[in-house]
């Protein structure tokens, strides 16, 4: 009986079923699209710290810059060989740490803390290669008698010897400057650290014996750039470094040019057993603050940071769009969503209102007020349902055409802290990930993920405004009399 009632009213009011119905699918699609567009936020936040961190990498461990002192130069100095002939290239590299130092000792104090699951060392350096050539001039007199006139001694005495002051004509330098930033590998934990976030396209990885192998990885748009190949070789410092494998970034660009064994940078850096970044790994994630103020409290004199603290740091159209869809976005979807629970409950009512003979009608039959409640929350949890249906389908819609058009988004990644600056004359990649974001700025294309757990959501806001508008409608309909439905017949 309620079930054929049921349709049969639903069936007799299909235009006011389907106004209550559309009002919530309004609300319950723009909250589908701003959950989704927010989820599709965080991923592109995501990308951007992986870039930077690596996948799997929870925290980094880095020591504040210390002033220089005295009248210490930090900028790079070259020395070349006073070589006059033009067809002999002069070269010269400067290599820079990409942040301050830590003892290699420190890798595995930080992995004996409590809470790490493991840690990783890295050094990071900068490299700026000058190459070019000098040419001498040549010295010419002038023996031109005006000329001779013009150079005489003070008075006009003319000095008429015909001989002019000797003068430099031509020579000069042509010198290109390249930079470039190298990471030093640990080898034997791949899975932590600068590589973690890069794929192999061409070639291989190091192996675990290659320690202190003079082989490379190099960036994909690094390769390019000059060139090289699998089997490429190039030289640094005098070093020459044979190219085993070509690596491409999983998200945005790579922040580092060149990857090598750890103990080669050590080298090349002149930093025997030092490392200027310490990748941690927790052993979980939900202890990740936990574990930063242990390792700061027994390890004094480094800066730990976290994620969450670089995700303070982006900027650009990324942050922007962030904030509008967590902040604007989320109250305007619950105004929404209000407004349409509301309109749904005063249509709910009205109606009840003007089946006031039907409801009396029923009543002077024999039905208790609870079976009239019954059946008007019925219809309209009914309505809710479809009303959810349509919003999903509404929010979904949405969702794929934010994916399809893909907007791109520019982040930009600044310090947040002393403890995150680089070296001096850091260039791309230098100084961990404080350093990499300082200078760094990335495209990313936005999506709209829709999970299940927001389809949950859709549905039981659904479920939510048919019961709200149901309990107002049939809270008034049970108070009905029988009365009431023959003083209504004229």
């Amino acid at each position: 009986m309620f079930g054929i009632y049921l349709r049969r009213e639903l069936s007799r009011r299909k235009k006011a079923a389907l106004v209550i119905a559309m009002g919530l699918a309004l609300g319950i699609a723009l909250v589908i699209t701003v959950n989704s567009v927010s989820a599709g936020m965080q991923q592109a936040q995501d990308k951007v710290l992986k870039s930077l961190y690596g996948l799997g990498t929870d925290m980094t461990v880095t020591k504040a810059m210390s002033a220089p002192s005295g009248n210490n130069s930090q900028g790079p100095a070259f020395k070349f060989d006073a070589k006059s002939n033009s067809s002999t290239k002069q070269s010269s590299d400067q290599v820079t740490q990409g942040g301050q130092a830590l003892k290699s000792s420190l890798v595995e104090e930080v992995a004996s803390q409590k809470g790490v699951a493991s840690a990783v060392g890295a050094l990071s350096l900068n490299v700026t290669k000058v190459n070019g050539s000098f040419t001498q001039g040549k010295a010419k007199t002038s023996t031109s008698s005006g000329s001779s006139q013009q150079q005489g001694g003070p008075g006009g005495g003319g000095g008429g010897n015909g001989g002019g002051q000797p003068q430099v004509q031509g020579g000069g330098a042509s010198f290109d400057v390249n930079n470039y930033s190298v990471a030093g590998v640990d080898v034997t934990n791949q899975a932590l650290g600068p590589l973690a976030a890069m794929k192999i396209t061409s070639g291989r990885t190091f192996t675990a014996s290659q320690t202190d192998a003079k082989v490379a990885v190099v960036s994909t748009s690094y390769a390019k750039e000059k060139k090289y190949k699998v089997g490429s070789t190039f030289t640094i410092s005098g070093t020459k470094y044979t190219v085993i494998g070509i690596a491409t970034p999983d998200s945005s660009e790579s922040t580092t040019d060149v990857y090598l064994p750890l103990k080669q940078a050590q080298t090349l850096g002149d930093a025997k057993n030092k490392v200027t970044t310490i990748y941690v790994k927790a052993t979980d994630s939900k202890q990740i603050a936990t574990v930063k103020k242990t390792i700061q409290k027994n390890i004094s004199g480094t800066t730990v940071t976290t994620s969450s603290d670089l995700a303070s740091t982006v900027s650009g159209s990324l942050s922007t769009a962030s904030s509008l869809a967590a902040g604007v976005g989320k109250w305007l979807s619950i105004v929404v969503l209000a407004a349409a629970f509301l309109v749904a409950a005063l249509l709910t009512s009205s109606a009840v209102s003007r089946r006031v003979r039907e409801f009396g009608t029923l009543k002077a039959l024999g039905w208790p007020g609870r079976k009239v409640t019954r059946q008007v929350v019925g219809e309209s949890i009914v309505n809710g349902l479809l009303g959810g249906v349509l919003g999903i389908a509404l929010g979904l819609g949405a969702a794929y055409a934010v994916t399809a058009i893909s907007p791109r988004l520019t982040a930009q990644l600044g310090s947040s802290g002393g403890g995150m600056g680089g070296g001096p004359g850091g260039g791309p990649g230098g100084g961990g990930p404080g350093r990499q974001a300082a200078t760094n700025t990335m495209e990313i294309a936005l999506s709209a993920p829709v999970s299940v757990t927001t389809i949950a959501l859709a549905v039981a806001l659904a479920v939510t405004g048919g019961l709200i508008a149901g309990a107002m409608g049939g809270w008034r309909a049970s108070r009905m009399r029988p009365a009431d439905a023959l003083r209504s017949v004229q």
